[in-house]
């Protein structure tokens, strides 16, 4: 059965693929993002695009307004923008931090609390929300970024137990290493705070992780394929961890020590 779709951050990496693969499938698909010239491919296919800014509130009310006017109903809200705002917790700007977590998790609030009262008048709906294997564990530098992604977690299961009850499931994505535009983002903003940085040699260790490894990542297909499964799914799981090291990243962090988990980082990342 065809379903009405709103996704967020669609113009590139796993919202673009998962726009592409569902609008395959037969669904309505509204692609929202800030840069509308990265969304033709959605409308060559049949999609329809919407220009948002997720910070922006009356943006939001303008994007659910118009997909009620056209379609009389909102089935899944796929809640994908975000980006990493890497560096040293001493080196990233307050400013920047609040960015990090406007987009990510605020962000995130505000189009879920948009669509609640529509899916509850419906007594049915699924909201999707890209977390990150990032939202269990950590790694050098990203402690904006992985404290953004906790959040999204906490706040993803207490509304997962509030929504039930009105037919709303919501679902926690959490991909692992993915060869998106993601990775391009977080390496600008991680070298825009390596110069004077006491932390420079995991900077410099954590770029050339990356570089070298960064073929071996999993595609934005990986994660697009468990969304449509989340969709299709009667009874979708609270959590799907998918892709590049994200299930043994996971077990490693869950059996070893903080301390020594903490050291095998230094290894990889030296």
């Amino acid at each position: 059965m065809s379903k009405v779709i709103l996704i967020t951050g669609a113009s590139s990496g796993i919202g673009l693929a998962s726009a592409k693969m569902l609008l395959s499938e037969g669904h309505v698909v509204y692609g929202a993002a800030r840069r509308m010239e990265n969304m033709a491919e959605i409308e060559a296919l049949g999609g329809k695009t919407i220009k948002l800014d997720v910070t922006d509130s009356s943006a939001i009310k303008f994007a659910v307004d118009r997909i009620i006017a056209e379609q009389g109903r909102i089935d899944v809200l796929l809640n994908n923008a975000g980006y990493g705002m890497f560096g040293a917790v001493e080196d990233v700007s307050l400013e920047d931090a609040k960015r990090q977590f406007e987009v990510n998790v605020l962000g995130l609030a505000d189009m879920s609390k948009a669509v609640i009262p529509i899916m509850r008048k419906q007594n049915c709906g699924k909201i999707i929300n890209i977390s990150s294997m990032g939202g269990k564990m950590h790694t050098p530098l990203g402690g904006w970024y992985h404290s953004s992604k906790y959040a999204v977690e906490g706040l993803s299961d207490c509304m997962r137990f509030e929504l039930k009850q009105f037919g709303i499931d919501v679902v926690l994505v959490e991909p692992g290493a993915i060869n998106s535009a993601w990775y391009d983002i977080m390496l600008k903003n991680l070298k825009n705070h390596a110069e004077n940085s006491h932390y420079k040699t995991y900077i410099d260790g954590y770029e050339n992780y990356v570089l070298k490894n960064r073929n071996h990542f999993s595609k934005t297909n990986v994660v697009a394929r468990t969304v449509c499964k989340a969709i299709k799914s009667r009874n979708p799981h609270a959590r799907y961890l998918v892709g590049y090291m994200a299930k043994p990243s996971i077990l490693l962090y869950k059996l070893l020590p903080s301390k020594v988990y903490d050291s095998f980082l230094r290894l990889i990342f030296k």
